[in-house]
């Protein structure tokens, strides 16, 4: 099993966040905890753990970004631990601001299987350099506020001795 892989993580990840078990270090620490043993959960329960609203979930779905989510006799869908696995990885790709249409091309190629691997690992490297470009910006742009606090600071406190 690797990262990329749609599969509930298992106890043991490394402290590098390899391994089989790095999907679950993906996590973030969930706004309501699930109930332990269980492994179906409603759209309002998921939606209340991610954060994410139950139109967003269901627009995930109808995308393809969302794996297939089971659905009860009636019609409910019902999500998994691996699909909340699922929902982590998409949450901080999303945040990272991978395009959507890249999130369901990884979708579509992990599903497609292992002879998906290298341009599974392609994307992902080409949207890595993505971010680290975007924090160098970043970074650059609180070094100037950085530089504008301490002229503030600097003028505030040569105002206070006179």
């Amino acid at each position: 099993m690797t990262v990329t892989q749609i599969q509930p993580a298992a106890s043991g990840a490394t402290a590098a966040g390899r391994g089989p078990t790095a999907l679950r270090d993906c996590r973030t620490a969930p706004s309501h905890p699930l109930p332990t043993g269980r492994d179906r959960y409603t759209i309002s329960e998921v939606a209340q753990h991610t954060g994410l609203s139950a139109h967003t979930l269901r627009w995930y779905e109808r995308i393809g970004l969302m794996p297939h989510v089971d659905r009860t006799h009636t019609g409910q869908r019902r999500f998994s631990n691996r699909d909340l696995d699922w929902l982590s990885l998409v949450s901080k790709l999303r945040l990272t601001g991978m395009p959507v249409a890249d999130m369901v091309r990884y979708a579509e190629l992990v599903r497609a299987g292992e002879c998906t691997f290298t341009e599974r690992e392609q994307l992902l490297t080409a949207h890595r350099e993505d971010v680290r470009q975007r924090i160098a910006e970043l970074q650059s742009t609180l070094d100037v506020l950085d530089h504008k606090i301490d002229i503030y600071a600097d003028a505030r406190r040569a105002s206070e001795r006179f």
